[in-house]
């Protein structure tokens, strides 16, 4: 039991930091937060929650299926997911100077507008699957009971809705915008060697 609940602790701060790290999901908050509101802003986080619920889901109960199956493929998903995760390192690191991209979208609408197009956008990264999948590799049990699956995506929706209201609640009022883009330097690289540790952590140990 204390060892399920410090993998799930591990998996929440991990999580947690992946959340934090800006890319086109925490600009579309931000610049619907700041042009449609506060209520404009949290629908779009909820969107954005259940977004990655949904990819969590199926890298959690998807991988646990095919390893079922398939021993051997829990050995190259480890190898598979370390280089994943250090490839992400290596991007951030290298564009850590870069400003916020751009999400070509107009943020203005009704809220059934704003729902959906922050839903297609999390929803349209595939690669949110690897990652989890690789972040479940890293810090989870292959075997998991029922109550600690639910819990994993309890997590994930906790984590992902927590740190994308903040961003609605903070950004509808439009002050701190200049501070955001000031601290994306340290943002990513604090994320990028975190994951670059735990990629090497987990290619080292499929053996």
């Amino acid at each position: 039991m204390m060892n399920a609940v410090v993998a799930l602790l591990g998996l929440a701060v991990v999580h947690l930091l992946a959340v934090a790290s800006p890319g086109p999901s925490t600009v579309l908050v931000v610049q619907t937060a700041a042009v449609a509101g506060r209520r404009g802003g949290l629908i779009a986080a909820f969107a954005m929650m259940l977004g990655a619920v949904a990819w969590a889901a199926a890298a959690l109960y998807g991988l646990q299926a095919l390893f079922a199956r398939f021993a051997w493929l829990y050995r190259v998903f480890q190898v598979a997911g370390g280089v994943f995760l250090i490839y992400l390192a290596v991007m951030m690191w290298r564009h850590a100077r870069e400003p916020l991209p751009e999400v070509a979208t107009i943020v203005r609408g009704s809220d059934r507008q704003i729902f959906v197009r922050a839903l297609l956008l999390q929803l349209g990264n595939p690669k949110i699957m690897v990652f989890f999948g690789s972040i479940f590799l890293s810090v989870l049990p292959q075997h998991m009971p029922g109550w600690m699956e639910a819990a994993v995506l309890a997590l994930v929706a906790f984590d992902e809705f927590t740190w994308f209201a903040l961003l609605a609640l903070t950004f509808s009022g439009g002050t701190a915008r200049a501070f955001y883009r000031r601290a994306k330097f340290w943002l990513d690289r604090t994320m990028g060697g975190a994951l670059a540790l735990l990629g090497l952590r987990l290619a080292l140990s499929a053996r």
